[in-house]
């Protein structure tokens, strides 16, 4: 779904932690129950997207990952003060720009 609003780049990670409930109780990711003492396997998701792309790409988010159950994860909204293409040491939107995102998209529409 991220991919039709032009969303191309993003960056996942497997990683292990403890929710909101601290190992007070079992702990459930994903609709699966844990041991309050141990650690959960994670899916961590990393999207950088323009300011105006935020809303989009969070509903996105939430109705692709919502099981409705205890663990469904959250997001977390960070500001990016900058971006920098180390290859060609490009600043902000022209670092940013991948061929193919959003705009691209809307400006090569068949007519």
């Amino acid at each position: 779904a991220l991919d039709q609003q032009g969303i191309r780049g993003l960056t996942t990670s497997e990683v292990r932690g403890i929710g909101a409930q601290g190992g007070m109780s079992k702990e459930r990711y994903a609709g699966s129950e844990f041991g309050s003492n141990r650690l959960v396997d994670k899916a961590k998701i990393e999207i950088i997207v323009a300011r105006e792309q935020v809303e989009d790409v969070v509903d996105i988010v939430c109705t692709s990952a919502e099981t409705g159950e205890i663990g469904d994860g959250k997001i977390f909204l960070l500001p990016v003060s900058d971006v920098i293409r180390i290859r060609t040491r490009e600043k902000g939107l022209a670092a940013e720009h991948m061929a193919g995102g959003k705009k691209d998209m809307e400006t090569s529409k068949p007519e």
